[in-house]
């Protein structure tokens, strides 16, 4: 299994945090590599907001043809973060040339651009940049868009923090996703490490999905560039919370109700049931099969944690207004938040999904058994 922990907070936080939280979870994931994913940025990229970053490992040929790229593209760098990495990685984590934190400012001829069309043009720089990567192994591309890091790597989650120094003021943020891998394959992928992500959209999952394969073809199917990649069974989670938000036009309550149905007998007796039961035979391919506990985040930073209808992965969410965190186990929420009360920490069962929205005032539990708010 793998361990997942995110923070949601009115104060920046430091990534050292959530790699902190996922040491104290370390019996349930080997060390074999991490993921984060920033948002919500503090530091000097908190005045940057709007401008794409472009987060990822380099070469450095693969830094001149990266710079050649997106000069030719009309993109000039407004301002980057730099890793420091000493001559001698860690053991067990692999030596690079360059980590990669970079925001641009938007080419002139971007101005007048509807914003549905600079979200998508976002996307296949992302797609070309990770091809061009692949071609000659030199760009590894995790994310480029508006107010978002991502840094995945190989080695044990609290070595490489400290490797990169990811302890510094200027990687502080608003929300964190951080995972713990557990290695089920003999070879690592980091395009296969969670979190996720696609146009502001990030999903993390402990579990595994064996429905995969026909999920993976029905949304190669839809059209869409950025349903692309699937390294990992768990990556399509978020391309099933983007088609559910952005092409259905549904909210997070609906997520659960496209991978986890209600049965038959449950839609006959649900204040939406005949919508719901038209929405299941329509995404019938769509459909997980678990066990998975997921966190998610929507674009407007709201965060989210879910269960299959198997609930055999831990999940538990705590706080108080103005600071959430989602966690795995409780003795990683207890190391984010030691002084929350403890009796208000909510376990979400296999009908629930736990909601907290960009006022981080309150967790809001979503009942599949509920009336849904948007189909009023």
């Amino acid at each position: 299994m793998c361990r997942l922990i995110a923070i949601t907070s009115d104060t920046p936080q430091s990534p050292m945090t959530a790699l902190n939280a996922l040491d104290v979870m370390r019996e349930g994931h080997d060390g074999s590599g991490v993921g984060l994913c920033l948002r919500d940025l503090g530091g000097p990229l908190e005045e940057m907001k709007d401008e794409p970053i472009l987060s990822g490992i380099f070469t450095e040929s693969g830094i001149r043809r990266l710079d050649g790229y997106m000069i030719n593209l009309g993109f000039l760098t407004k301002y980057k973060i730099s890793i420091k990495i000493p001559k001698v990685p860690p053991r067990g984590v692999p030596k690079r040339d360059m980590y990669l934190i970079r925001a641009y400012e938007y080419p002139e001829e971007w101005a007048d651009m509807d914003q549905a069309e600079k979200e998508a043009r976002l996307v296949n720089i992302r797609l070309a940049l990770q091809e061009m990567g692949r071609e000659n192994q030199d760009m590894i591309v995790f994310s480029f868009w508006p107010d978002t890091i991502m840094i995945k790597e190989i080695g044990d989650p609290l070595t490489v923090g400290k490797y990169l120094e990811l302890g510094n003021e200027k990687l502080n943020a608003r929300i964190i996703m951080a995972q713990g891998r557990q290695n089920t394959n003999y070879a690592i992928d980091l395009y296969a490490c969670h979190p996720f992500f696609i146009q502001g959209f990030s999903t993390m999952t402990n579990g595994e999905n064996t429905a995969f394969v026909p999920i993976r073809e029905y949304l190669k199917s839809r059209g869409e560039p950025g349903y692309t990649g699937f390294y990992s069974d768990s990556e399509v989670f978020v391309h099933i919370l983007h088609y559910t938000l952005k092409h259905l036009g549904l909210g997070v309550d609906a997520y659960k109700h496209v991978i986890t149905p209600l049965q038959d007998g449950d839609l006959e007796s649900h204040p939406n049931g005949d919508f719901l039961t038209h929405l299941k035979r329509t995404c019938r391919k769509l459909i997980i099969d678990g066990p998975n506990c997921v966190i998610g985040l929507l674009p407007d930073n709201t965060m989210f944690m879910t269960q299959d209808r198997k609930k055999l992965r831990p999940g538990v969410v705590g706080g108080q207004s103005g600071t959430w965190a989602f966690s795995s186990e409780v003795c990683g929420l207890d190391y984010v938040l030691p002084g929350r009360d403890k009796h208000t920490d909510f376990q979400p069962m296999h009908l629930d999904t736990a909601v907290v929205r960009p006022d981080r005032r309150e967790v809001h539990i979503c009942k599949q058994m509920q009336r849904l708010p948007r189909l009023h």
